[in-house]
């Protein structure tokens, strides 16, 4: 009997400590039943904006393109991070033909999103429609790399290789469409009989003026005046020769720029304009250009011959430099950059293939030959893209160029001279999180200093970048 009450003492005094552990564990606000909760709200997310972006895509079919435009933003407002947001927004502008929106769309896409082929696709298709055959080649070549089974793609990339058939093609099909009158043979043929007439007393105007200014470019014979000794290079405007100054008893560089280049008469004034505006140049860190000479059918620029390799060469051969080794080539490149930006030059192609080491040690920037001069230091929008695409800020793939233009370019060849690599590369980009791998991370010698100047240098707005060269120089110098 005693025991019994003993017994049924213990269950009392026990019973409130199960019911307690039994509500923490059962009621506990931290359990389970919450973590589950915030996947199912992330997995929600998810499925919304997958079910936006099919809603996004079955509205570019429809050609609602407005709808596209609106939505797209409210989602970039809202920061949703997907690289379809911004592929979908380019899409809808490339089908309005408003290309200059649809490559910056497009391009975001691609930085957010680097094995995004459509997004390629979307920015060739532009450069395809402003007539710039050779980005659309590359974007094209890189999406179907990224997927060879894109039939888009393909399509696309069929109408670049025959862009000059399709040219005829559409000629010879409106010739067809509508014949012409019967007037029309005897009236050209009066039209092109009075512009032979009138060529004629052109040239003759020429060359009665040929003895007294000496200008008359036909009469020039390149190969008289100078000697040409070997080929030294090759680039996207033409070929570079070894050459003996005849006259002046020196050597020289010669390029001679690829005749297609030339055959738009505008284009032809425009680069005679800059490249008589770069040689005024005269600084000891510039490659010098100290004559153009134009023919009858080709254009020449004369430079300052310079025994050395290019900065391209030393890193093909060393692969990357020390921050010491670096300061020494940049410290040079600084300066020449530096003068040109106060004569309101930005040079518009700055990469490691257009710094030239002496083998005295000291770096030159050449080749200014697509600069750019800016009218009281403003930014300045060219009709035809000019650079390097891997060395190019975004606005200068919108044909805007300005000296942060130049700061941008400066910073990607640091960050390749320091690693071997440009910072768009696959051990560059961290593709997680959209954003350059810092140099400190592949290099544990490089200081803190120098991973905070490039990611500056690098702001897809040009106003948060470093704003002169002597300050990227300063920042440089004492990393």
């Amino acid at each position: 009997m005693r025991i019994t009450k003993i017994f049924i003492l213990f269950t009392l005094l026990t019973l409130p400590l199960f019911a307690q552990n039994n509500a923490i564990i059962v009621e506990g606000p931290y359990g389970s039943a919450q973590k589950q909760l915030s996947l199912q709200e992330e997995a929600k997310k998810i499925t919304d904006l997958n079910r936006k972006i099919e809603e996004l895509n079955q509205a570019v079919k429809a050609e609602d393109y407005a709808f596209v435009q609106e939505e797209t933003k409210k989602l970039i407002a809202q920061d949703v991070k997907d690289s379809r947001v911004e592929r979908l927004l380019a899409l809808s502008y490339e089908k309005q033909s408003d290309c200059k929106n649809a490559i910056y769309y497009a391009t975001q896409a691609i930085a957010r999103q680097p094995s995004d082929a459509q997004a390629y696709a979307v920015r060739a298709s532009c450069y395809y429609k402003n007539g710039d055959t050779l980005r659309a080649t590359e974007d094209i070549e890189t999406a179907l790399n990224l997927n060879p089974n894109y039939l888009f793609a393909q399509d696309l990339k069929n109408l670049i290789d025959n862009y000059d058939t399709q040219i005829v093609k559409k000629k010879y099909q409106a010739r067809n469409q509508k014949r012409l009158p019967s007037w029309f043979v005897p009236y050209l043929i009066c039209v092109l009989a009075l512009i032979g007439f009138l060529l004629i007393l052109h040239f003759k105007a020429i060359y009665s003026l040929k003895d007294k200014k000496g200008t008359a470019y036909q009469g020039i014979n390149i190969k008289e005046k100078y000697n040409f000794i070997r080929q030294i290079g090759e680039g996207g405007m033409g070929k570079v020769y070894e050459a003996y100054d005849n006259v002046l008893k020196r050597r020289v560089a010669v390029k001679r720029i690829r005749p297609e280049l030339l055959k738009n008469d505008y284009i032809r004034e425009q680069f005679l304009s800059e490249a008589r505006m770069v040689a005024m140049l005269r600084n000891p860190y510039i490659v010098e250009i100290y004559t153009v000479i134009e023919t009858a059918n080709s254009l020449y620029l004369v430079f300052e011959y310079v025994d050395g390799q290019t900065l391209e060469t030393r890193l093909d051969i060393d692969n990357n430099l020390t921050l010491e080794q670096a300061k020494d080539i940049f410290s040079s490149v600084c300066k020449g950059l530096a003068y040109a930006h106060k004569q309101d030059v930005v040079h518009c192609d700055l990469k490691p293939g257009n710094i030239m080491i002496a083998d005295s040690g000291i770096a030159k920037v050449m080749d200014f030959g697509v600069a750019k001069k800016l009218a009281g230091g403003s930014k300045k929008e060219a009709k035809n893209l000019a650079g390097t695409p891997a060395y190019m800020s975004p606005e200068q793939q919108q044909g805007i160029m300005s000296k942060q233009s130049d700061i941008y370019s400066l910073a990607v060849c640091l960050y390749e001279t320091l690693c071997g690599q440009v910072p768009w590369s696959v051990d560059g980009f961290d593709v997680e999180t959209k954003k350059i791998v810092p140099l400190s991370k592949l290099l544990p010698d490089i200081p803190p200093a120098v991973d905070a100047l490039i990611e500056r240098c690098l702001k897809e707005d040009p106003v948060e970048r470093v704003q002169s060269v002597e300050e990227f120089w300063e920042r440089l110098s004492k990393a």
